[in-house]
């Protein structure tokens, strides 16, 4: 077991390795870096050595996370950072046994997030104003948000290069630059094509921006809040109570689909969850079964006859 001689240096390869090694995001890995922090806090005022920590000093560490007010969900983050800490830790050589094989993470009860109705999506469409510039413009972002399950910051990025649209799917660059392919159904193709055709095609677009789909009025890439004002607009103008968000969307494409029929494991796929690493290793996956999993049970696929 080696001794820790320089704490800082060991938390910048450790946040090296979260970012390099495991693929995290930058929030997500300087996150874990700050609940290493709160740690290394607690161990220090107790006199205890990082490496020399034990179990029973793990577990007066979590006690007074309780004591202080964190709430259980919070807790489970930080023990999950320090679990991944001490990992590193062991892979590095400061261990002989890692003290948080036994700290047990705190039981959390499933939020279950909101989720909108076919018809609901709908009178949120019916509500954009078509007069307006941008009307087309966010049509085609509602539709993509919703018959691709993306993430806001997945759609804000999504980049004319990345559209296979003969094809039926786009390529989406997600959380720890994974990339996935996602299947797209053909309602929203359409009001992408027309979005091209009779906006997109018309714009100035700013430097640096020549590749990105969805453009502001000054062809610049739109911003996050922005969607988010977009989806609550429009929630508001169609009547709809519920708390909503864009997430909303993608919760509401992995459901209606799941109801429909689809396989787990392919709505797993589309939605980059953890499952999924790398394209190289998705493109072994059948493109075709994927693709049908999305045409044949996506609602968006059925219009009304």
């Amino acid at each position: 077991m080696r001794e820790i001689t320089d704490i800082a240096d060991v938390k910048r390869r450790f946040l090296a390795h979260l970012t390099l090694e495991k693929g995290m995001s930058a929030n997500t890995a300087q996150a874990y870096s700050d609940d290493v922090d709160k740690l290394i806090h607690f161990l220090t005022d107790s006199g205890v050595g990082v490496e020399r920590a034990t179990p029973d000093d793990l577990e007066r560490f979590v006690c007074t996370l309780q004591d202080v007010g964190i709430q259980p969900r919070s807790q489970a983050r930080i023990i999950s950072g320090v679990k991944s800490f001490y990992k590193f830790l062991g892979l590095e050589g400061y261990l002989d046994k890692d003290p948080t094989d036994l700290l047990l993470t705190p039981k959390i009860g499933r939020h279950l997030p909101e989720v909108l109705t076919v018809a609901e999506i709908d009178a949120m469409i019916d509500c954009i104003d078509m007069s307006k510039p941008e009307g087309q413009r966010n049509r085609a972002i509602i539709e993509t948000l919703y018959g691709c399950g993306l993430r806001v910051t997945e759609l804000v990025t999504l980049r004319l290069s990345q559209l296979f649209l003969e094809e039926q799917y786009v390529i989406i660059q997600g959380k720890g630059n994974k990339q996935r392919m996602v299947p797209i159904s053909p309602v929203a193709i359409e009001q992408i094509n027309l979005y091209l055709e009779q906006t997109r095609s018309h714009q100035v677009v700013k430097r640096g921006n020549e590749d990105i789909l969805y453009l502001n009025r000054r062809g610049a890439m739109l911003t996050r809040q922005m969607i988010f004002h977009i989806v609550k607009q429009l929630c508001e103008l169609a009547g709809i109570r519920k708390v909503i968000s864009p997430h909303t969307l993608r919760h509401s494409f992995a459901t209606h689909l799941l109801e429909g029929g689809a396989n787990l494991r392919a709505i797993q796929q589309m939605l980059g969850h953890e499952s999924i690493t790398t394209t190289e290793i998705y493109v072994h996956i059948d493109r075709s079964r994927l693709r049908d999993e999305i045409l044949n049970h996506h609602p968006r696929n059925h219009p009304a006859q």
